[in-house]
């Protein structure tokens, strides 16, 4: 497995204010300082990780985040007309593995993930496990999450590549 890293992975959220503001994980985050909202897709980072359920590559441990990593908190329909601007700024697109939700709203359901699980899974994987434990930490339902995954996640961590990702994540499935 990974050695756990030391320094922090910047977490960048474009957030498009769709969302009830009482259950929205983004927002939270940013009140926590643990990631920064933006309301426009130019003012996002360039070279991020994009965590994107369609993208062709599983992200893995060898994807490199120090660059940060990017979620989008928005609609479908809003994913839709902001993907040719997000073309743009030249960002490695990644899906995340097999993982069930931990929140109440979807609990238990599989790649129904939240943003800020959506980060913690992604931590997790490339080596950022106590940073995911800190993310988690700000929500009363976070450990579900983290102990609902935690066989996946530590299987996902110690793979070589995303073809490594997908093959284990094929025991899951």
């Amino acid at each position: 497995m990974n050695p756990t890293k030391s320094r922090e992975v910047p977490l960048y959220i474009y957030h498009a204010g769709q969302c009830d503001p009482k259950k929205c994980t983004g927002r939270k985050m940013a009140r926590f300082e643990l990631a920064r909202l933006y309301d426009r897709v130019s003012r996002l980072p360039r070279s991020a990780i994009l965590l994107d359920p369609m993208a062709e590559k599983a992200l893995s441990p060898a994807d490199d985040p120090k660059k940060g990593i990017i979620v989008l908190d928005c609609s479908w329909e809003e994913v839709e007309r902001v993907f040719p601007e997000l073309e743009k700024l030249n960002l490695e697109h990644r899906a995340l593995p097999y993982m069930l939700a931990g929140n109440p709203v979807n609990f238990g359901r599989p790649f129904k993930l939240n943003s800020a699980e959506a980060f913690a899974a992604a931590l997790y994987i490339l080596g950022y496990k106590e940073q995911a434990e800190k993310v988690m930490s700000k929500f009363n339902w976070g450990h579900s999450f983290l102990e609902l995954n935690k066989e996946p996640l530590d299987e996902y961590a110690t793979a070589k590549n995303s073809l490594e990702i997908v093959e284990i994540q094929s025991h899951y499935i």
